[in-house]
């Protein structure tokens, strides 16, 4: 991959409106507009300002104690939630975070585990960062959102305290990436999942997980979901997934949403197309106009509306997929 391309597909460095030219939304396959969903989604929208012009909602360094499961240490860091007026609160219920090391001496790394307060439904959900990593502003305040509405969303250090900064020369890039080993981020991600099997499947809280990616973390999900012989995942949702290899898709045994937009050179729609013919119950949504981050890091009223929708539909396919069948299991 060459530093041009690299900053096309992976970076979510520069403004995409100096990348991509601007296009209001359109029709496309399984997003009508901007504006609505496809008939196949049911639900209220979340009653969130858009994502722009909210204000970050909780302080997550206020500590307190809470309890941690085996293998792991931490630091608990408590929510104290300040909505702005035009904010029901019932909208998003109260979330506590906690800091933790997952594994033992060198091979650990670091995560943030943000639960539910109240209503909590016991359903883990894993989440991928961009290159940008785990503390990224963008990408935690997209896990306290999913969190809002009753998950425990679990957010790995998956660049081992080295992810890519804004303001590094581009031309390094390519060599920054060079350093992220498949074979290590994959072992990390396995060992997220064993943490949560043990936390939540073994426990009986939950049946099954869920798994979010965006960009670098997209395409790290397709490869864990195809590892995933034992089927611990209910679904995952891959928002503009980076170097998808679509031949996975016949070893992955849970439906996948696919959200991209086609101005994405990293996530082209031809990939996803072939990619979801073979995975059973899957669904690409495609935003007209969009490129490379507008979801989880949107830089106009235009993505502001496209991420708004993206996550109602997202919101929509979790629970679907992880609390509707789960209750249909038990039945």
């Amino acid at each position: 991959m060459g530093t041009a391309s690299a900053v096309l597909t992976l970076l979510p460095l520069l403004p995409r409106r100096a990348l991509v030219a601007s296009s209001s939304p359109g029709r496309t396959r399984a997003l009508l507009s901007s504006g609505g969903v496809s008939s196949s989604v049911s639900g209220l929208r979340p009653r969130f300002p858009p994502f722009s012009h909210r204000p970050r909602r909780c302080n997550l360094y206020c500590r307190r104690g809470m309890p941690l499961g085996r293998k792991v240490t931490g630091k608990s860091l408590c929510s104290q939630v300040e909505l702005e007026d035009d904010v029901d609160d019932e909208a998003c219920e109260l979330v506590n975070g906690v800091e933790l090391v997952i594994g033992e001496g060198e091979d650990s790394f670091r995560a943030y585990l943000l639960k539910a307060v109240k209503n909590n439904n016991g359903t883990g959900v894993l989440l991928l960062s961009d290159v940008l990593g785990f503390e990224d502003s963008a990408t935690r305040d997209f896990a306290y959102r999913v969190a809002c509405y009753g998950y425990n969303v679990l957010v790995p250090d998956l660049f081992r305290a080295n992810p890519w900064k804004l303001n590094w020369a581009v031309d390094g890039f390519d060599s920054w990436l060079s350093k992220q080993s498949p074979e290590r981020v994959a072992r990390d991600v396995d060992a997220c999942t064993d943490w949560m099997i043990d936390e939540f499947l073994a426990a009986g809280i939950s049946k099954k997980l869920g798994v979010i990616g965006f960009s670098f973390g997209g395409g790290h999900l397709i490869e864990a979901l195809s590892r995933d012989e034992q089927a611990y995942y209910g679904t995952g949702i891959c928002f503009y997934g980076s170097n998808i290899d679509p031949s996975k898709g016949s070893s992955i045994k849970t439906p996948v949403m696919f959200v991209s937009g086609d101005n994405d050179p990293s996530c082209s729609v031809t990939t996803l197309n072939e990619i979801e013919k073979k995975i059973q119950g899957s669904r690409v949504v495609i935003y007209h106009g969009r490129g490379q981050g507008f979801v989880h890091r949107p830089e106009s009223e235009e993505e502001d509306e496209a991420a708004e929708d993206a996550f109602s539909i997202m919101r929509n396919w979790l629970h679907d997929n992880l609390l509707v069948r789960e209750t249909e299991l038990l039945v």
